[in-house]
Formats: C-alpha cells, structure tokens, sequence
C-alpha cells in the first residue's frame, strides 16, 4: 500500500511541478525585465527548489569518458563483461593507445569493485572509479533496481549476491584485487573464504573493505541500534512493500529504494534542510558555483533503487541481528563458511574516524577473524575526520586514503 501512495503522490504533483517549471521559466527568463529583480530571484528560486525536490531521480549516467594520467587525457569506454537479471559486471575499458602515450607500457593491476547494494545506485562510486583508473584496469558491480526485475526471474537473497561475486570473478579470468564498499563487507569476505578453501584459481589477489559491517557488534551506530532494538518481523512488516505497476517488477515484494533514502534522511535531517535552504539562497543570488555542487550532490543522492525482500531480510537477520560470520555460524547451500581458511588473500581495512553507519571497528574485525593471513599481508588503516561517504569519495579518499589501497594493491600484486 505504502508504494502504492508514493506513486500516487508522485502522479498527483505533476501539474505542480508542471505549473512550477512554468514559474521558474517565466522569472528566469532574460527577456523578462523583472529577472534580475529580488522579487524575481525568490520566485525563480522557490519554483526551481520545488521542481527539484518533488521531480523523479532516475539512474544517473556514469559520464566517465576519459582520466587524466601523467597530464594525458586517456579516454574510456564503458563495456558490459557479463550479465544476469540482477547486476550487470562493467569494465571501464582504457584506450591501449593513449595509455602508452602517458607512459603506462605495463600492464596494470584488475580491481573489482563491489558497490554496495543498500539503496543508491553503483554509480554513487563514480569519483572512487576515477581515482582507481588512474593505476587499475577498473570493473564494477552495477546492481539492477528489483522493481525492473520481473517475478518469473525469480528470487534473488544473500546466497545468491555471494554466487553472483564469485561469477563475475569467474567471468574476470584473473586473480583480481576486490574493494568491498560499505554493505558488500560480510558477502565478499565469506565467498571470498569457500573461493580460498576450494582453492579456486581465480579466487582475489587481495581484499580491500572500505567501511563494511563486517562485525558489527563493535562500536554500534544508530543504524545497528534500531537492528538490535526492533525484532525481526517488524522489519518484515514495516519495511518490506509490493512493487505497484508499471514496474515490470510488479508484484515482487521490496525493500524500497525510497524508505531507504527516507531513513538515511531523517539520521541528518538538520543537514540536508540546511543544504536545501542554502540551494534556495545561492538561487536567489545567483551562486553557480554553489547551486553546481548541491545539483551534482543530490542528483545522485536522491537516486535510489529497490532491494529484493529476501536480500534485505537476510541482511538484517545475518549481519546485524546474529552476527552470522564473525560468530562462525554463516553457511552457504548448507556448507560453513570458514574465515580461517584464508592463507594467501591480502587484506586491507579502511575505516573514517566519524563513520555514522559502520563505526570504528567493525571493518577491521576482519583481521582478527582471518588468523592465517600473515602478518605482511594485513594492512588496517583508519583516517582521521573522515565520516562514512569520506571513506570512499572526496578530498581525503583522493589525497589520503587512495594512496594507501594503490600501494597495498601493488605490493600484493607483484607477489
């Protein structure tokens, strides 16, 4: 039903918004002498705030065309490696030719990056992508909203996002260096532990968790809290809707992409109305700078996509209710997975100092839960100011924290 009111709410608006741009048009047009007027700016202004806030946000493009290395402009294509109705492997594909112009001759190290399916679209990972293509020949996980998966594809959980990783590991035909941002943590971690026991060729070179639940007993923020606090069922209950037509994923039952963004919201609610207030000011004076930095923000922010039920029931039942693998008691198809049976995967952890949603401590539990990894192959770093989108994006990530994941990928990769 909720679902069914979002929809409606959205139709509902459109000769708002409609009425809106009309508005917005009209007072921001140079041929109406009243544009530059204060009365004019605040009407353009609060036309404009409200076609942005009530308008759909669709899945942003990656607009990844070309990376600057050694002062060259290489360009990129963006190339699909392998499919299923639930996530698509994409390669951002450099051009061998320009590559050689900027003087890379070798062959540089692969790196998977696993984007986190928890509400926002992979391509929130767009400024991490292109740090790493500076040094890495670059794929990524570009999870599909379920709202556009139909019914007869079937189910998609827990167990099947850790046998999607291990395909396209598969499909990439190389001993690869996988970063895990935020929520695919505890997933990777455990096929990274039935891919190393099996001894599996083509199982990682090395594993980077960049703010992951991997253990999320240590320092619990309010996200852990209300996991802990709210049993189960309400979560199943409260949480979990049907996808309404003209989805083709109608009737698939979902964790929203919307109650998410709703949820993510309401923990900085001060924050964004303080964004939003002063979009509204730089609107009035006519800031393009500022109005710049909030439109490309929230344009991706205000992105979101639908989980299945099953996947996110078990996320919460498994990562944040018992703690499955960091207590030993996660199986997969009826097999255990074994932390311990990892000897030869370099790890590495990255945490931000003022994480909100994963807290100091629950990424680096990887090490401990991972005994026979040596000593040399372990890398913990934790940054100092950075919150939980720092770790992965913005100025620290760039000057900071990347720095440290190249070099750890390079030591391992040349072992």
């Amino acid at each position: 039903m909720l679902y069914s009111l979002h929809e409606y709410a959205y139709y509902t608006a459109a000769p708002f918004r409609v009425m809106a741009q009309l508005t917005r048009d009209f007072w921001g047009s140079k041929l109406n002498p009243a544009s530059d007027t204060a009365l004019g700016r605040t009407m353009y202004a609060s036309a404009e705030l409200f076609s942005n806030v009530t308008k759909r946000y669709n899945k942003p493009d990656w607009r990844i065309t070309t990376v600057s290395i050694n002062d060259r402009d290489v360009r990129v294509r963006t190339i699909e490696d392998w499919s299923s109705p639930w996530v698509r492997l994409l390669r951002f594909q450099r051009d061998v030719t320009d590559l050689r112009r900027a003087g890379i001759k070798k062959t540089q190290p692969a790196v998977l990056i696993v984007a986190p399916l928890s509400g926002h679209y992979a391509t929130l990972l767009r400024g991490t992508v292109d740090q790493f293509l500076l040094d890495h020949d670059v794929y990524i996980t570009d999870w599909v909203n379920a709202r556009q998966v139909p019914v007869l594809e079937g189910r998609f959980d827990f167990y099947a996002y850790m046998d999607s990783i291990r395909d396209m590991l598969t499909a990439i035909g190389a001993r690869v260096h996988i970063v895990a941002v935020c929520q695919p943590g505890p997933p990777v971690l455990a096929t990274a532990c039935l891919m190393a026991e099996d001894k599996d060729p083509l199982r990682p070179a090395s594993m980077t968790f960049m703010g992951s639940p991997i253990d999320a007993r240590f320092n619990p923020t309010v996200t852990n809290d209300l996991a802990q606090e709210k049993p189960f069922t309400w979560f199943k209950s409260n949480m979990v809707h049907t996808v309404p037509p003209p989805y083709p994923g109608v009737g698939r039952r979902v964790y929203p992409g919307f109650v998410q963004l709703y949820s993510f919201m309401s923990m900085n609610e001060a924050r964004h109305t303080d964004a939003h207030w002063d979009y509204f000011n730089s609107l009035v004076e006519n800031d393009g700078e500022s109005i710049e930095k909030h439109l490309e923000f929230y344009d991706e922010y205000l992105s979101v996509l639908d989980l299945t039920e099953e996947f996110y029931l078990q996320t919460i039942d498994l990562v944040f209710q018992k703690f499955a693998l960091p207590k030993g008691e996660l199986t997969h198809r009826g097999r255990k997975v074994d932390t311990k049976a990892i000897t030869d995967i370099a790890l590495m952890t990255v945490e931000g100092e003022k994480d909100d949603i994963s807290g100091v401590g629950q990424t680096q539990a990887a090490h401990g839960m991972c005994p026979n990894i040596p000593d040399a192959m372990k890398e913990l770093y934790v940054q100092k100011g950075a919150g939980h989108y720092g770790v992965f994006n913005g100025r620290r990530f760039r000057d900071e924290i990347y720095p440290r994941i190249r070099d750890f990928i390079a030591r391992h990769d040349a072992a």
